[in-house]
């Protein structure tokens, strides 16, 4: 006997949707935008969305075929979102390039990608210019600004104009319906060892997604949020938030390249932001800008914060001081990139308030359409209770299955069932689902045998007034093979030593896992993504000879 089936209308998730509906029924609420030539930008997402019909046209006009890449070198910003919907919407694949990388990863990921178009910032001119000839399939460059800031001169060949090709569109543009597993978005991996690897999503992922994202246990997005992504658009598509906010019909706010702490504080305060996210590294800027001119938050109530682990230091500031609620969240780009968020729920109401902050403190809770498990060597599940350690698997609804252009399959088996991604952290799950990564698997110092959580003592040390940012790395040592070692940038104006440091650790963890070693330096080495590199610390203090009993 053959099964009933739904009686439904068939209606394939398009990322066109999104901003249709935002223009339909939220079509008045405003995008805002720091711009590169410096002013302030205001529009509409009905506007936007007319916008982005033109973007369509252009894209037509320029001979783009379906499933041809359109790479972004841009900030955040609303000309950055008309691509996003422009290119996808119209069955092309928007590809974001992170500027930040170095030039020559730059030309080799745009050459991987095979892109056709290009599109940047004003800020990015030069950096193209250079590159330009050795963009193997890059057959049109759109410089994104308006006539009167294109440059008098360039070594370009017919450089285009972005605002001078919408022009000359009328929008009378359908966004076409077509399979929701079409792929829409290229996103790359931060490539901290060997080249990156390309991400590609679908119109389905994409979409869930950002079903997910707005969710009240996730980011909790509503039409009442102003929301202002700290995390840059070549970031994993900024959290998936310029998909999520016109979902919810949001105003958006975008700060272009102006990340500093005063122009941060500013915009917030300006545009009376209640949301944001972002990683670690921008709220320090932000926090000690506001510190030293004894400032306060009047509209910002709460912020996701993931890329790196937040400091519980950090978080109890933002949280006591200002009176921000942060959520701590982990992701990956082949995750889209959210996997968890830490909120707590009704189970956690009977806990003091020490008890809620150490949970608030973990990666969180998965949101429906991630699931999640943690596995021995052997890939047998270990039991959620906080304690048992291992390597972190996923799969969901926006879970890559495989790598742009390579056949092998990064999947790995569960319990004898197919069809888990290794994410490469180690982690504890708890009774009710709280993850908490305990350390990268590249990254965990083995010492005796015993493991050392090199977060662990990363965020006892970001508890040190003294200290504005550590990081805890192996080094070899001849009885222990590995011991840990703290490498400590001081806050500006800031007087320690290392027996202060490691005096700190006392009563905090236990003996054996306190460091042996301290270095300052004037700075710590970070990825495009603002992650902690790692692998060039060990690299730099190789060969640092740690004390001896």
């Amino acid at each position: 006997m053959s099964a009933l089936m739904g009686q439904m209308m068939q209606m394939p998730l398009m990322i066109s949707s999104l901003i249709q509906h935002a223009a339909r029924h939220s079509g008045s609420t405003e995008v805002v935008s720091k711009r590169v030539e410096g002013d302030m930008h205001r529009t509409t997402w009905a506007e936007l969305e007319l916008r982005s019909r033109k973007m369509a046209q252009v894209f037509a006009r320029l001979g783009c075929q379906p499933g041809d890449r359109v790479a972004t070198l841009a900030w955040n910003g609303y000309r950055h979102v008309e691509i996003y919907y422009g290119s996808s919407g119209s069955q092309l694949v928007v590809h974001t390039i992170n500027p930040r990388l170095f030039p020559e990863q730059i030309a080799w990921i745009a050459n991987d990608a095979a892109d056709s178009v290009l599109c940047f910032d004003l800020s990015f001119l030069p950096l193209v210019e250079k590159l330009a000839g050795e963009l193997k399939t890059v057959k049109h460059f759109v410089l994104m600004t308006d006539r009167a800031h294109m440059p008098a001169s360039t070594t370009l060949a017919k450089l285009l104009c972005y605002e001078d090709m919408v022009a000359a569109e009328d929008g009378a543009y359908a966004w076409p319906s077509f399979d929701e597993n079409t792929a829409c978005t290229l996103c790359y991996t931060s490539g901290t060892t060997g080249n990156p690897k390309g991400a590609v999503y679908s119109h389905r992922s994409t979409v869930l997604h950002a079903y997910g994202a707005a969710l009240p246990d996730a980011m909790n997005c509503s039409s009442r949020d102003v929301i202002l992504p700290v995390v840059p658009m070549f970031h994993v598509n900024a959290w998936g938030i310029p998909y999520s906010a016109p979902l919810v019909g949001a105003k958006l706010v975008l700060p272009g390249p102006h990340l500093d702490g005063k122009s941060m504080f500013e915009m917030f305060e300006s545009e009376r932001v209640t949301f944001s996210a972002g990683v670690p590294t921008v709220w320090l800027g932000v926090l000690t800008y506001m510190k030293a001119n004894q400032l306060k938050f009047s509209s910002l109530k709460r912020t996701v914060i993931g890329g790196s682990a937040c400091p519980p230091a950090m978080m109890k500031t933002l949280q006591d001081d200002f009176g921000v609620e942060v959520i701590h969240a982990w992701g990956m780009t082949e995750l889209s990139p959210l996997g968890t968020l830490s909120k707590l729920t009704s189970r956690q109401d009977h806990l003091s308030k020490e008890a809620q902050q150490r949970l608030l403190e973990k990666q969180g809770r998965v949101v429906y359409g991630i699931d999640m498990a943690i596995i021995d060597d052997a890939g047998k599940s270990l039991p959620w209770d906080g304690v048992a350690s291992g390597d972190l698997v996923v799969r969901g609804h926006w879970v890559i299955s495989s790598y742009f252009g390579k056949t092998e399959s990064p999947m790995v088996t569960v319990d004898g069932e197919p069809g888990w991604f290794p994410t490469g952290d180690v982690a504890t799950i708890d009774a009710d689902g709280f993850m908490q990564i305990t350390d990268r698997s590249k990254d965990v110092i083995k010492s005796g045998g015993e493991w050392i959580s090199s977060i662990d003592l990363e965020n006892i040390a970001m508890a040190h007034p003294a200290v504005h940012e550590a990081a805890a790395i192996s080094c070899r040592h001849p009885k222990w093979d590995e011991r840990p070692l703290l490498v400590v940038v001081k806050k500006p104006g800031a007087e320690t030593t290392a027996a202060d440091i490691l005096g700190f650790f006392d009563g905090r963890i236990a003996k054996w896992q306190i460091p042996d070693d301290v270095v300052f330096v004037d700075e710590l080495p970070h990825t495009a993504t603002g992650k902690l590199q790692k692998l060039k610390l060990r690299e730099m203090f190789k060969d640092h000879k740690l004390p001896t009993a």
